[in-house]
């Protein structure tokens, strides 16, 4: 595996923070009695009230997601690495505490978002002033995402401005496309419950006392209300559920290697069908073309091992492609369903037909110009090669974009749930769709013969990959799938498609014969977490840092805070004492190294017969 370098650092502050600017220039020339001058004004307008989708590069844990993360601290990772320090939580705050700060909810805590102008952000008197006040190049009626807060639970929440420099730093690394900010909460995922993340500004909610300390300004109690709520702006949010330890990343995907069962039916004891049920068939109804019933074998492009039988013989209707089976007594309806589908899909395309049907049209006039004799009219030159745009639609049907599920997986059997199955493509099942897709304009043996001899311009690879159905694949959005053609990991195989046809069943193909295949998290899925002990406590085993030969001692028996949020000064200090330096020389980045855990990866290796270990 390649190796990637990933480096943690305290901060990156903006060279010029968001606010109001006035630069003047005076020039003095000798010869006149008066000094030259002029002022200009501008504004560096930062992000306030909202930020772009585009700015948050990804979420942990992702969104949507189900696994066990009662030791995990959720973050946020954003494009823009200044992005926490380019404004301050106190007003000429000199230190590098940052602007922004996540908060967890639990389903019964969750706050309700609301979208108010930014002229009544301040309504009601819960926001300072200062938080409120609209800058130059902002609208009074520009929309705010705001929460309610109840103060006792802010309070408990909320981490202490001497803490905010702990809990954002800035990522750089090979596999993190550069630099990243990550902001990172300080509570841990109740067990069993939803979750609620919201990436809160603190811009001017903390004030200075004249004892030197920095404390939260809640703003006075709305008039009239018997609980004091804090408005807190909402940046983003998303959310999540922690489960039972059994659903952890791992442990989702080794349940999948428990059964180590092929692409096809249950065995039904019937010798002769137990032969079509071996090489995935599966039995379905079959509507005659004279409108009678029966039952027909079917299968789709995916079967346990890769097959291709070379080029085919183009076909005028999907009724040429039906074999019958007289052991049975029943039709094989895989190739004819196919070629039908193919058609239909060209079909449902008005841009794809004309273009296909063009291109036939043209091939047949440079076909008839090449004829003994000649063409006897002077014409312009013919281009032969099918539009890009239909070109590029018919390799997409070759990598199964836009097949019906049910033409993929015709019987849900095929795939229990939490399984994994290893499978090739039946790559003469791919070549009769896209001879259907171009049969459009095939009337005769003459069209036949043509098609044969100038077929379509299409590769049809070698292809095996895998078919997972699992709850890794819904709890998990950003899986990555990775092939290897050695068990060794050192020959990739490359990627020809990774589709999820259903929120929990994921389809991977590679170009080759898969060998290995590995399962993991994105490099956004590295995250803080400690251990949680019994007795409201928690610990962490740390790691050497680079330089030294001396390994910290592990930090334990540390207790958590209110509602299980982690005190992440006291983190430091504990990390500090164990690596032996001064507590006031751990920073974020320090903190983010020793608390990182990195992406999982779970590999197969896959049985020469199609099975998996």
């Amino acid at each position: 595996m390649p190796e990637s370098r990933l480096e943690f650092r305290d901060h990156h502050r903006p060279v010029l923070a968001a606010g109001d600017y006035q630069v003047t220039v005076a020039q003095q020339v000798s010869l006149e009695p008066e000094d030259f001058s002029t002022t200009r004004r501008f504004t560096v307008a930062g992000d306030r009230f909202g930020l772009a989708p585009s700015l948050v590069r990804t979420v942990f844990p992702p969104h949507g997601s189900v696994g066990d993360h009662t030791g995990v601290l959720p973050h946020v990772v954003l494009d823009r690495a200044t992005l926490p320090w380019e404004r301050r939580p106190v007003a000429d705050d000199p230190t590098t505490a940052p602007w922004l700060a996540l908060l967890l909810f639990t389903e019964d805590e969750r706050p309700t978002p609301q979208t108010v102008p930014l002229g009544q952000l301040g309504a009601g008197g819960r926001l300072p002033t200062a938080a409120a006040t609209p800058e130059r190049h902002e609208s009074t009626d520009d929309p705010v995402t705001v929460v309610d807060v109840p103060l006792d639970l802010l309070t408990d929440l909320l981490p202490d401005h001497a803490e905010l420099p702990l809990l954002a730093h800035v990522r750089v690394g090979d596999t993190d496309s550069g630099e990243a900010a990550v902001v990172v909460g300080t509570r841990l995922p109740p067990a069993g419950a939803t979750c609620t993340v919201h990436l809160v500004s603190l811009e001017h909610r903390f004030r200075a006392t004249g004892d030197g300390r920095v404390l939260l300004d809640p703003g006075p109690a709305p008039g009239g209300s018997e609980v004091h709520t804090v408005r807190l702006v909402s940046l983003t949010s998303w959310r999540f559920a922690s489960v039972s330890a059994d659903h952890t990343f791992a442990a989702l995907v080794r349940d999948l290697a428990d059964d180590g069962g092929t692409l096809r039916l249950p065995p039904t004891g019937h010798e002769a069908a137990e032969r079509r049920l071996a090489q995935g068939f599966v039995p379905l109804r079959h509507h005659l073309r004279q409108g009678g019933r029966s039952i027909g074998w079917y299968r789709g492009p995916l079967v346990t091992g890769p097959t291709d039988g070379g080029p085919v013989a183009p076909a005028r209707t999907g009724d040429a492609l039906l074999r019958f089976d007289p052991g049975l007594g029943m039709f094989d309806v895989g190739y004819a369903a196919a070629w039908q589908l193919g058609r239909l899909l060209a079909l449902s395309s008005g841009d794809v037909a004309a273009g296909l049907y063009g291109w036939r049209r043209r091939r047949d006039q440079l076909t008839k110009r090449s004829v003994d004799g000649g063409y006897p009219l002077a014409v312009t030159a013919i281009d032969d090669a099918p539009p890009a745009g239909v070109l590029d639609w018919l390799t997409g049907l070759t990598r199964l974009d836009g097949i019906p599920l049910t033409y993929l997986v015709p019987d849900e059997r095929l795939v229990p749930v939490e399984t994994i199955r290893f499978l090739g493509v039946d790559q003469t099942w791919v070549r009769h769709l896209v001879d259907g897709a171009t049969s459009i304009g095939r009337l005769g043996p003459a069209d036949e013969r043509r098609d044969a001899d100038a077929p379509a311009p299409v590769d049809f690879p070698t292809l095996t990959g895998a078919l997972i159905r699992s709850d890794v694949v819904s709890g998990y959005p950003d899986l990555l799938v990775d092939g290897y053609a050695d068990p060794e990991g050192e020959q990739p195989l490359p990627h020809w498609r990774t589709r999820r046809l259903t929120p929990d069943l994921l389809l991977c193909l590679f170009v080759g014969n898969l060998a290995r295949l590995d399962l993991h998290q994105p490099p956004q899925a590295r995250h803080l977490a400690v251990e949680p002990t019994p007795g409201g406590t928690f610990g962490r085993v740390l790691r050497t840092p680079g330089g030294t030969d001396r390994r910290p001692e592990p930090i334990e028996g540390l207790p958590l805070g209110p509602r299980g949020t982690v005190p992440v000064a006291a983190v430091a200090v504990a990390v500090a004492q164990a690596s032996g330096v001064a507590a006031g020389d751990v920073g974020s980045g320090d903190l983010a190294l020793q608390l990182t855990e990195t992406a999982e990866r779970v590999t197969f290796l896959r049985r020469p017969v199609g099975g998996s270990r």
